[in-house]
């Protein structure tokens, strides 16, 4: 018996929903700020801007972790590998809510991200090691979820959390269930040595093929463009709706909801033709994102917007992979860990852009940017027919 026939008798669901257990507790730790920039900012005095560094550093971080942790892991077994790096996210969120300033702050964000790319480009792929092949789809689906979960529990949670005991409370908090996430890693997963290292010529090599580079291409710009909106979403929701933290909790957890919702139904459609789902999603956000903007209608008005920026951005990254790893089928690993280099830069640069429009120009600003950058991603796939069906 094989090491791979091997992890799936000895993994099966149990293991899946251990590192879906596990994306869901890095999502939520680089998501946490989202919810609480304001109390972050006032708490440290510094304005939203610069508190939505810790968003920009951790993503700039996970961009290089995310094919240099497999690299450096070398032969280490993927279970322990993983178990690791919940443990040193565990203990950086955990030294974040003891943070005494934004620098100290920022830095142990940096920790974040290494976790982040290192628990990611690990994850993206373990799928068909823990499960027959006929479960390989939902199980991908049920691994990539943790990121629309983490919008439905984590940032919702931290929100109500900050606003009940503080921010700091928030991270401590995600701190703890990261220490629960990395034992039940550590108890669940079965022995998981790397099938084949993913070498740093390979990754750069596959930037030689046009359907990657258009593929990075879209996600860069649709990430980015939803990130310059969505990093300031708190203080959007307070301009628009004139809600406390207990409202905007409330939306933020209808947003996750319907991102679940977006993640299944893009999973499902996706495996047919990403290129078409993303058609969709990049025009449905081209106009939801702006129109956020717009502060007439109050609380209704606002939740029916985040519903849809919801919805349609919940299957940005099973769509997106999708596309991917369909323009180079026959190098699956190197193109997942390309996309998540990729896809962290594209949540940094979003979260940097957002930042320096709402400091330099207003709050507005970013939502607009934010759709324009929608937009463009719209513009490639309409210039690039075809996309194929992703790879079974």
């Amino acid at each position: 018996m094989n090491a791979r026939t091997n992890a799936k008798v000895k993994g099966g669901w149990p293991a899946v929903v251990a590192v879906a257990a596990g994306t869901f507790s890095v999502v939520t730790s680089e998501m946490l700020p989202v919810g609480l920039l304001t109390p972050i900012g006032s708490g440290l005095g510094v304005p939203a801007g610069t508190a939505g560094l810790t968003m920009t550093v951790p993503g700039l971080v996970a961009a290089v972790a995310a094919p240099a942790v497999p690299a450096a892991a070398g032969r280490l077994d993927r279970r322990w590998v993983l178990a690791g790096l919940m443990g040193l996210l565990a203990a950086a969120n955990l030294l974040s809510a003891a943070a005494p300033g934004i620098e100290v702050l920022v830095g142990l964000r940096v920790l974040v991200g290494v976790c982040i790319g290192g628990v990611w480009a690990v994850a993206a792929g373990l799928a068909p090691r823990l499960v027959p092949e006929r479960s390989v789809g939902p199980a991908t689906s049920l691994v990539f979820s943790g990121i629309a979960v983490a919008s439905v529990l984590g940032v919702p949670a931290g929100t109500l959390a900050g606003g009940l005991g503080g921010w700091r409370v928030a991270f401590a908090a995600v701190g703890v269930l990261s220490l629960a996430v990395a034992a039940a890693l550590a108890l669940l997963l079965p022995p998981l040595p790397p099938e084949r290292a993913v070498r740093p010529a390979e990754v750069a090599g596959l930037l030689r093929l046009p359907g990657v580079r258009a593929g990075l291409l879209v996600v860069l710009l649709l990430v980015t463009g939803h990130f310059a909106g969505y990093t300031f979403v708190r203080p959007v929701l307070e301009r628009a709706s004139g809600a406390g933290a207990g409202l905007i909790s409330g939306l933020l957890l209808a947003y996750g909801a319907a991102g679940v919702a977006g993640n299944f139904l893009a999973g499902t459609a996706a495996a047919r033709g990403p290129r078409r789902v993303l058609l969709v999603i990049s025009a449905a956000l081209a106009v939801v994102v702006p129109a956020m903007s717009v502060p007439a209608g109050g609380a209704v008005v606002a939740g029916a917007l985040v519903v849809a920026w919801g919805l349609a951005y919940g299957g940005v990254s099973v769509a997106t992979q999708g596309l991917l790893t369909a323009s180079a089928p026959a190098a699956r690993e190197a193109a997942s860990a390309l996309f998540v280099s990729a896809f962290n830069a594209a949540i940094a640069l979003g979260a940097l852009l957002g930042g320096r429009a709402v400091d330099a120009v207003s709050l507005p600003a970013a939502l607009w940017l934010g759709g324009l950058l929608v937009a463009g991603a719209l513009g490639v796939l309409v210039s690039r027919p075809g996309g194929g069906s992703a790879p079974r």
